[in-house]
């Protein structure tokens, strides 16, 4: 029967058909369903949305749509965290090939090239401010790192306000801990409706794609070095990576979703989850954009909300309330600290 309804209704649970959305609805306001109202749409129950109810056989229950809403995201998550893996795979496997090749620059190499190697700040600057002329649609830049520095802020404000200045639209993603910045504050007002800013726990290396035909990505560490991208099919990749980080990210106007854990904020439950990843003090500051200093003071904290008296004892404390694995704010249920009694127990 599975296989008939995956035939009949060839869709996911974040697109029903006319059928299945009427039905699950049903179930939704009334609590269940008779069984014999889900003969027509099987796919409720190939999607795990409508579970026989262990009182009565007769009848279906609804997952209920929070649930169905965290397990979407999940799929979602994994899909950007793999993405993101790719990307990096895909720019080391060009820079082996790159190497096989001869050291000096072969005739049809130059300023045409799919993939050009920028050395230099100028250099970089001046490609950046090629593109910016050229561009006529629309620029997407990704910001990873803390708190943008002003002078990061006033380097690049003559290509937005030249940017602007011809309709063009921008999106920006940043790590959360960017909303304490005052310059980008400052740099958002200026831009008004031209920029809108989003934010994610934490962000992939730094991007910016002009008209999905040109994108510039580090090639280096401290950015003395940067690719300028042209070839399609990669720069099409990045297009899709940036569109899926920012369906998950944050509006930097909307405020970060409580944790549903009394104590513990919105960065000590990102802490905690890679933390329970087994990463160091020192990763988990630079994925997050703040100091490990300030990590570390988190970390303090977790320990002593969560009653662990060891690294070790955290880890455990973590994986008890839940909070090894992302979490959405439609995961609206309070989760009990370690020695609190559930709120669902009578």
């Amino acid at each position: 029967m599975a296989g008939h309804g995956t035939e009949e209704h060839p869709h996911g649970a974040d697109r029903l058909c006319e059928a299945g959305d009427r039905v699950y609805s049903r179930a939704v306001r009334r609590g269940r369903v008779a069984r014999g109202d889900a003969d027509t749409v099987p796919c409720l129950l190939d999607l795990a949305l409508l579970h026989p109810d262990p009182d009565d056989m007769d009848w279906l229950v609804p997952t209920s749509p929070q649930e169905v809403m965290t397990r979407l995201l999940r799929g979602v998550y994994d899909e950007v965290s793999s993405s993101q893996r790719r990307v990096g795979s895909a720019v080391a496997a060009f820079e082996w090939y790159a190497g096989l090749g001869p050291s000096t620059p072969q005739p049809g190499a130059g300023e045409g090239s799919a993939i050009r190697v920028l050395d230099g700040l100028s250099r970089i600057q001046a490609a950046m401010d090629e593109a910016t002329e050229a561009c006529t649609t629309e620029v997407i830049t990704v910001q990873p790192g803390g708190i943008r520095p002003e002078h990061e802020l006033t380097e690049g404000l003559h290509r937005a306000l030249a940017l602007r200045g011809r309709g063009v639209r921008m999106r920006d993603l940043y790590t959360h801990v960017a909303r304490h910045g005052q310059g980008l504050l400052n740099y958002l007002e200026l831009m008004g409706g031209s920029v809108e800013a989003r934010t994610l726990d934490e962000v992939i290396e730094r991007l910016i794609l002009f008209d999905r035909t040109v994108a510039f990505i580090p090639a280096n560490s401290d950015r003395t070095l940067a690719l300028e991208l042209r070839h399609p099919a990669l720069v099409d990749y990045l297009g899709t990576v940036f569109d899926r980080l920012w369906r998950l990210a944050i509006p930097l106007t909307a405020p970060l979703p409580d944790t549903g854990i009394e104590g513990i904020s919105h960065r000590e439950q990102s802490i905690a989850a890679l933390l329970a990843e087994g990463h160091q003090d020192a990763v988990i500051a630079e994925r997050l954009g703040i100091s490990v200093r300030t990590c570390r003071a988190h970390i303090a904290r977790l320990s002593e909300t969560l009653g662990a008296a060891s690294r070790t004892q955290l880890g455990v404390r973590i994986a008890q309330v839940g909070l090894d694995g992302p979490r959405h704010p439609t995961d609206a249920t309070p989760v009990p600290l370690p020695g609190q009694e559930s709120p669902t127990v009578r």
